[in-house]
């Protein structure tokens, strides 16, 4: 869960927000089309660690053991906008 400056709460079911992962393996830098799918990872995914990228993103290990994804705050508060719920 992240609690926004506004006020703001948004919460976050791992496999998702995995699903979502920003990352060049996760994504095709050119095209912007998912090589992973949401189909593709595991229901049981968990969150191994959550680390602060500079005062801009977060990183996290997944249990699967996926880690190279750097999700911004930008990006993570756009995930949580309706219709886009993780």
């Amino acid at each position: 869960m992240i609690i926004w400056a506004d006020g703001k709460e948004s919460h976050y079911l791992a496999p998702r927000l995995r699903g979502m992962c920003p990352c060049a393996s996760c994504k095709d830098e050119m095209t912007g089309i998912r090589v992973v799918l949401p189909i593709h990872i595991p229901d049981d995914l968990e969150f191994r660690k959550i680390e602060l990228v500079g005062q801009y993103a977060l990183q996290f290990e997944w249990s699967d053991g996926h880690r190279t994804g750097i999700y911004s705050f930008d990006y993570l508060r756009e995930l949580d906008q309706p219709g886009n719920h993780v």
